[in-house]
């Protein structure tokens, strides 16, 4: 007997999706450890202190310690992802752009999905790094993406595509892996942290979870993401949280009429 895929009852729930999710995760790096940034933003100074294993952090009226993974985009851009011990509703993204100077800090907040409000929430807030100096544009929101189709592989048994729709949208679906035949459309936000380097956040409806992304796609045969996914586990009653990676490719771009392209 077939799955009624429009049941959503029958989707997996986060923990069902992640054995074997991580296959095409990069190696962790030790790069930051031993060093300390202090991120200069519109909301207040945000610290963050590295070991080989543990980040100690302030920010965003949150703080504690925690092990933490981190992995090189490219030249001195690293992202950093973490989840909290204590408060067990938070996860922490931290990308620090040292050749430039910047950063951008995501809090990841657990919650409950309600009308109108997905599960988990971005709390996004960029600075510049005290001790650095801040070169190129800043990390601000950007509808680069917006009709891009690219199919993104994370391992020999999972593979889906995206179609970055508008600033607020965007429209996934399973190729191979548990999930083969859904589909949905999500909200998104993006923003572009060098040219050609994106940061892709989606916050899923019927699953609740949420996810961040880094994503180099300079190359369009040959895209580069790390990740993290954070949500409720089947029961509804414990936080789950692993990280990701995935090989992308570009497929098509959609090309709108100037007076109706949703990116302006």
């Amino acid at each position: 007997m077939s799955l009624n895929l429009l049941d959503t009852s029958n989707w997996l729930p986060l923990d069902g999706l992640a054995p074997g999710f991580d296959a095409n995760k990069a190696p962790t790096v030790q790069d930051l450890a031993g060093q300390e940034f202090t991120v200069r933003s519109d909301g207040g100074p945000m610290t963050f202190s590295f070991d080989d294993e543990e980040v100690q952090w302030a920010a965003a009226g949150h703080s504690g310690t925690a092990p933490y993974e981190a992995f090189i985009v490219t030249g001195e851009l690293y992202y950093a992802q973490w989840h909290s011990p204590v408060e067990r509703d938070l996860a922490v993204s931290l990308i620090l752009d040292l050749a430039n100077g910047r950063a951008l800090y995501i809090g990841a907040l657990l919650g409950r999905a309600s009308q109108g409000s997905t599960a988990v929430h971005h709390d996004f807030r960029t600075g510049t790094l005290e001790g650095f100096t801040a070169d190129g544009a800043a990390i601000a929101e950007s509808p680069a993406l917006i009709g891009r189709r690219v199919e993104w592989v994370y391992s020999d048994a999972h593979a889906y595509e995206h179609i970055y729709l508008s600033p607020t949208w965007y429209t996934w679906q399973c190729l191979a892996g548990p999930e083969r035949g859904l589909a949905d459309t999500d909200s998104n936000t993006v923003f572009e942290i060098r040219p050609g380097i994106f940061v892709f956040t989606w916050r899923e409806k019927v699953i609740p979870c949420g996810s961040v992304t880094i994503a180099d796609h300079r190359d369009a045969k040959a895209i580069r993401s790390h990740g993290s996914l954070f949500g409720w586990d089947e029961a509804g009653t414990e936080p789950v949280h692993f990280t990701f990676g995935a090989h992308g490719r570009l497929i098509s771009i959609t090309h709108h009429a100037p007076e109706l392209d949703p990116s302006v």
